[in-house]
């Protein structure tokens, strides 16, 4: 698939008023100026939890402690862990999941944008990043797009 696909993709799965507007500007930006990567990739990473949220119990809902007081959600690994866990009948998609842990271990130097944790909390100045890194997460989240449920 190209990028273009990839994105098309997306798109094709993405909450329509929450997401894909926002993914259209995505598109539209990354074309346009194909070095945008470096203020595309957060986003991506925080689009890509929101996929895998959705398929869990804990999406559209306010999670609640036993004495009825917000509760920390999952996020990262925690978060993938319980996506396995709800869909483990779901080879394909749990395969997948497995594959997403790649992207949310420890950072390291060397990550240069292929890791949220060195992306979102800034472990690594953008400029490290790279075209490369942007568009296998992107081709990642396109390839998980179909079991999302938004």
């Amino acid at each position: 698939m190209s990028i273009n696909d990839d994105f098309d993709e997306i798109m094709d799965y993405a909450h329509f008023w929450n997401w894909s507007p926002d993914w259209g500007v995505v598109q539209k930006v990354y074309q346009s100026f194909p070095d945008s990567y470096s203020v595309l990739t957060p986003f991506a990473y925080a689009y890509l939890e929101e996929l895998i949220k959705s398929t869990t119990s804990e999406y559209g809902i306010e999670v609640l402690d036993a004495l009825g007081k917000p509760r920390r959600r999952k996020v990262g690994i925690e978060l993938i862990n319980f996506a396995i866990s709800e869909n483990s009948s779901n080879q394909n998609y749990f395969a997948l999941l497995e594959k997403a842990k790649l992207y949310f271990s420890p950072s390291k130097p060397e990550d240069l944008g292929d890791n949220r944790n060195n992306v979102v909390h800034g472990y690594m100045h953008p400029r490290f990043w790279d075209k490369d890194s942007f568009e296998k997460l992107i081709h990642f989240i396109a390839t998980l797009s179909k079991y999302s449920k938004f």
